[in-house]
């Protein structure tokens, strides 16, 4: 099988400029939509890192799918999980799942500070700033100062102020109706 990342006729100039996007609001699908944009990225041979704060735990389906990519394309993704295998709220955060998330946050600001890939995804970045976990100022510091062809997504709820209006695309998602609404649980293969 041809490796399609060597292929010239692949938009040899993908971008002369990257953007911050975030992903945004109380509807369903913004981690959903991320992983989509990844793997459209990967389908142009960019390097993919995908930082899952606020999850842990291995019973995901994307995570199945992205396992089970062709080897010309896993090489160009790397997934790091900096959350613990449960949902966190205020009311039960522990140090642990502090530290977890601080971990995967100084990656995430090595990482783009040395330019190592061309789309990073901080999922649930949005949650751990609200949460406090990660502080907003250094988050504002390090997406003011990204490498310019670097696209950044931040995906999770609350939003802050500051983050949305240094971003280039903001997407609100708002929930209309939703059958968790009704009473049905979250499914797999759909919510995960």
């Amino acid at each position: 099988m041809a490796d399609n990342c060597s292929n010239e006729l692949i938009n040899p100039n993908w971008a002369k400029h990257g953007y911050i996007q975030v992903y945004t609001g109380d509807g369903k699908g913004k981690t959903t939509a991320s992983l989509g944009l990844a793997m459209r990225a990967l389908g142009r041979c960019w390097k993919v890192l995908i930082i899952m704060f606020m999850k842990g735990g291995d019973d995901y389906g994307e995570l199945n799918s992205f396992r089970n990519l062709s080897p010309e394309i896993a090489k160009n993704l790397t997934i790091i999980q900096a959350g613990a295998d449960r949902i966190v709220y205020q009311s039960n955060k522990t140090d642990a799942d502090i530290s977890v998330v601080k971990e995967g946050w100084e990656l995430a600001k090595r990482v783009i500070k040395n330019d190592e890939y061309n789309l990073v995804i901080l999922d649930e970045a949005n949650i751990a700033i609200d949460m406090g976990f990660i502080d907003l100022d250094e988050m504002i510091d390090v997406l003011k100062n990204k490498p310019e062809e670097m696209e950044i997504v931040l995906t999770g709820r609350n939003a802050k102020q500051e983050i949305v209006d240094i971003a280039h695309l903001v997407s609100e998602i708002k929930p209309v109706k939703h059958y968790w609404d009704t009473g049905i649980a979250a499914r797999k293969g759909i919510e995960y």
